[in-house]
C-alpha cells in the first residue's frame, strides 16, 4: 500500500531544490500532486517527469505571495481533483549573505514575501478544505529558525516565524482534524549551499560542513522522506511538532564534522531522478514577473 495513495497535496516551491524531491517523493506513493512555483521555475519538466513516471501531477504556475494567487491556487486543486488533503509549505528563498549593518532591505522584503507571506496566504485558502477531510500542514521549518544564523538573520527570523505559526496552527485547528508540523533542515545539497549557484562563500561551505556531525550535506530526499512520513497516516498522534533533519547541527558545539569517519560522510544514492535540485531562488529577479494568475499545466 502506497503511504499518501488517493491523497490530493499542494506543493508550494515544488520545482526546484527540496521541493522536486517532495513532489516527485509524494507521486511516487501515489498521491495526486499540484506542482506550484514561480514562472522561471521548471514546473513543465517536474510535471512531465512524473506523469512519464506514471504518477498524477498538474502544475500551477504563479506568484503565490499574491493573495489572488494564493487563492487559485487552492481552489485549482479541489476544482481539479475535488478535495484537498496536504498542504505542504516549501516555498521559500535564500537571496544574499550580509551582516545585519550591510542586508538589503530589498533582500529583506524578499524574504518577508516570499518565505513568511507565502505561508500565511496559503494556509489561510487552504484551511476551509483540510478542515472538510481532516487533513493536514507541513511547513518548511529550518534549524536557523531555532538557532539563528549568522549572517543571514533574517532568513533565520523568518523560519523562526514558520515555527511558531506553525505550532499555533497546530493548536487552533486541532479541534477540526487539521495536523500541523514543521521539517527544519540542516545544510541539504542544493542551490542554496554551494558557492557557485548561491550566496554562500567557500568558508561559508567550509563551516556548515564541520559543524555538522555527520560530516556532509544532507540530500533532498532525505528531507522529502520526512516531510512524506508527517503527512502520512503513519503520523496520525503527530502535531505541533519539529522534526530536525540537519545531520545534528542544531545541537552540535564546534568543527565536530572533522571526526566523522568517511563512510558517514557519504551521501545515500538517491531513488529519485531529481534534475533540479541545483536550481532554486537565490536570486532576487526570480518571481519579478508583473501579477499573476498565470496559466495552470494540465
Amino acid at each position: 500500500m502506497k503511504r499518501v495513495s488517493g491523497k490530493v497535496v499542494i506543493v508550494t516551491g515544488g520545482a526546484t531544490g527540496i521541493g522536486e524531491a517532495i513532489s516527485k517523493k509524494f507521486a511516487l506513493e501515489g498521491a495526486s500532486v499540484i506542482v506550484n512555483g514561480f514562472p522561471e521555475d521548471p514546473v513543465n519538466d517536474v510535471v512531465e517527469a512524473i506523469v512519464q513516471s506514471g504518477g498524477e501531477a498538474t502544475g500551477f504556475i504563479a506568484d503565490i505571495s499574491i493573495e489572488e494567487n494564493a487563492r487559485n491556487c487552492v481552489e485549482f486543486a479541489v476544482s481539479k481533483y475535488k478535495r484537498l488533503d496536504v498542504l505542504i509549505n516549501n516555498a521559500g528563498v535564500f537571496p544574499v549573505m550580509e551582516q545585519i549593518s550591510e542586508f538589503p532591505v530589498d533582500a529583506f522584503d524578499y524574504l518577508m514575501r516570499n518565505n513568511v507571506r507565502t505561508a500565511f496566504l496559503m494556509t489561510r485558502a487552504a484551511v476551509p478544505y483540510l478542515q472538510q477531510t481532516k487533513g493536514n500542514i507541513v511547513f518548511a521549518g529550518s534549524e536557523s529558525g531555532t538557532i539563528g544564523l549568522a549572517e543571514n538573520a533574517p532568513y533565520g527570523g523568518t523560519k523562526g516565524f514558520m515555527h511558531a505559526f506553525m505550532k499555533g496552527i497546530a493548536v487552533e485547528q486541532a479541534q477540526y482534524g487539521i495536523r500541523a508540523n514543521a521539517v527544519c533542515p540542516g545544510p541539504i545539497d542544493t542551490a542554496w549551499t554551494h558557492k557557485e549557484t548561491g550566496p554562500m562563500s567557500k568558508k561559508d561551505e567550509k563551516t556548515m560542513i564541520s559543524a555538522t556531525p555527520l560530516g556532509r550535506r544532507g540530500t533532498p530526499e532525505e528531507v522529502a522522506n520526512v516531510y512524506l512520513f508527517l503527512a502520512s497516516d503513519e503520523a496520525s498522534y503527530v502535531t505541533g511538532a519539529l522534526f530536525y533533519v540537519d545531520g545534528g547541527i542544531t545541537t552540535s558545539k564546534g568543527p565536530v564534522g572533522k571526526q566523522a569517519a568517511k563512510e558517514v560522510t557519504e551521501q545515500p544514492v538517491s531513488s529519485l531522478d531529481l534534475e533540479h535540485s541545483m536550481d532554486g531562488a537565490t536570486d532576487m529577479s526570480r518571481g519579478s514577473e508583473p501579477p499573476g494568475p498565470y496559466p495552470s499545466l494540465g
